[in-house]
């Protein structure tokens, strides 16, 4: 059954012309309401792409046999921290298929380490494990735990091979924000099959989760994946996604992510307008991004210069702290119920008032 938050983000996924640029208008609004002009500077780290998953849109995926697979050892990422670690940096983010391998020899050994020596927002996003591990992660000193949906319909999330089972990844975020995790969630939009109500029904889902923060990329065929042929995600949709979930959650961190370039040189800093408050400065080595598809090869990289760029672009700035301490304070002044946002009016501009005074009660 359709509700008034469906209905209305059905409705603003579809803007365009003036409508589009009220929504994002209002969302940069939202934004500088909570957190200002600063966006959050997080680098992350490739550790591996060992995958024991077969997502039917990844290129990373377990069936993939033309892929040079790789584990960074512990002394490479080490390097990569002490020698390569730009100023703007406030967090570091270790990613990698879902490989217990790399989680166990690399990521915990040089987190534990890394929590010792160094005041960084430390996060993961290494997929769905038992429960104990998210446990010892967090003993080591991790904070920050990005588990993305992809889509939040069940049928669909099945069709397209997505890891394990939605109710199973459902269940991994909960657990993880109820041991105190700053929990970040994620689809993907415009993958094949999906439709107007499926995303509806992700959006509403992922609002209804107890997030500090969550994404959305745009769909791209992936070379090695059963939907290479397929066809990508439309830009101006996935950005009015960001608009919608700044209006929906004004306290979220949302980030803007590297595909948004592959559709068109501005996707990025449209993005950050439009309500993104995070920006990830790749730091994987050089010799291995090309092993890691996440799109296909020849991704874009942001390194420290093209995000900074496009902050400033955006009329933004570096924040100086980190977003998991942030958004930890941030969640802790709202309530459950303002965090999921009120129920919106009829239309998508009389939506976008409400949220912004929402917001700016909250914010002052």
């Amino acid at each position: 059954m359709r509700t008034a938050e469906s209905g209305w983000r059905r409705e603003a996924l579809e803007a365009r012309s003036d409508a589009q640029r009220a929504l994002w208008d209002r969302a940069e609004s939202t934004r500088k309401a909570v957190f200002g002009r600063r966006v959050f500077v997080r680098g992350v780290i490739e550790v591996g792409n060992f995958c024991r998953q077969n997502c039917a849109y990844c290129g990373m995926r377990r069936d993939n046999g033309a892929l040079r697979r790789f584990r960074l050892a512990r002394d490479a990422v080490r390097r990569v921290i002490g020698e390569g670690l730009p100023a703007s940096v406030t967090d570091l983010n270790f990613q990698a298929g879902e490989d217990p391998v790399v989680l166990r020899e690399v990521v915990l050994p040089v987190i534990e380490e890394l929590a010792n020596e160094s005041r960084l927002g430390i996060s993961a996003c290494l997929g769905t494990f038992d429960l104990r591990l998210y446990d010892e992660l967090k003993q080591a000193g991790a904070r920050g735990y990005i588990l993305k949906i992809e889509t939040g319909d069940a049928a669909h999330y099945r069709l397209l091979r997505c890891p394990g089972t939605l109710e199973r990844r459902l269940e991994a975020i909960r657990y993880l924000a109820q041991t105190g995790w700053s929990v970040s969630s994620g689809w993907i939009h415009g993958l094949p099959e999906e439709t107007p109500d499926r995303a509806a029904e992700t959006l509403d889902l992922l609002c209804s989760l107890p997030l500090a923060g969550c994404s959305v990329s745009p769909f791209i065929p992936g070379e090695g994946t059963p939907l290479s042929g397929a066809q990508a995600a439309d830009l101006e949709r996935t950005l009015n996604a960001v608009a919608i979930l700044r209006l929906s959650s004004p306290h979220w961190v949302i980030p803007a992510v590297s595909a948004l370039n592959l559709c068109h040189a501005s996707g990025y800093v449209r993005a950050l307008r439009a309500g993104a408050n995070l920006a990830t400065i790749n730091l994987t080595p050089s010799a291995w991004r090309d092993d890691y598809p996440l799109y296909r090869p020849g991704r874009w990289i942001m390194t420290e210069e093209r995000v900074l760029r496009a902050i400033e672009e955006a009329g933004s700035e570096p924040s100086p702290d980190s977003w998991i301490a942030v958004s930890s304070s941030l969640r802790s002044s709202v309530s459950p119920l303002s965090s999921r946002g009120s129920i919106p009016a009829s239309s998508v501009g009389d939506v976008a008032t409400d949220r912004q005074e929402s917001s700016e009660g909250r914010a002052s």
